[in-house]
């Protein structure tokens, strides 16, 4: 019985998570002047460090071509470099330049704001139990992610 009340309560939390991103979505869908791809993409590299185009698409959830297309359009920008694998010449590295950082931050800072302007109403108490879940949320999520690496 506790299994499926964990599943219906998980099913109901991606929802409702869905419903507030969605509210965050409104917001302009573009900074600076790039659309919310470019600019996922950049927050991505940002946060994690260089990466391969593979693993960027599957972690946008795009095919490979479509996301070259993004790529292109950032290296012109000044906003991403690629390097060629000395190892394996097949893959290419793709990273921010400083650039790139500073957008993805000024993209980070915009979307931080956005999430206050969601919870805003939120009373103090309310505030802290959701914070005290989360935590416990992202501490059971990042054990399991452990044990499974």
């Amino acid at each position: 019985m506790a299994r499926k009340e964990f599943i219906r309560l998980f099913e109901s939390n991606i929802l409702i998570f869905d419903k507030l991103a969605d509210k965050l979505r409104k917001d302009p869908a573009q900074i600076c002047g790039h659309p919310r791809q470019q600019i996922s993409v950049l927050v991505r590299l940002h946060l994690k460090g260089r990466a391969m185009l593979k693993d960027i698409a599957r972690s946008e959830f795009v095919t490979t071509p479509n996301l070259c297309a993004t790529f292109r359009k950032l290296e012109r920008d000044g906003l991403v470099v690629r390097a060629v694998d000395e190892e394996d010449r097949r893959n290419t590295w793709y990273s921010c330049t400083e650039a790139g950082d500073e957008l993805a931050r000024v993209a980070l800072e915009a979307f931080r704001s956005a999430i206050e302007k969601l919870f805003d109403n939120l009373s103090r108490e309310d505030e802290e139990v959701l914070t005290q879940s989360l935590k416990n949320i992202n501490k059971v999520l990042t054990n399991m992610e452990l044990g499974n690496a």
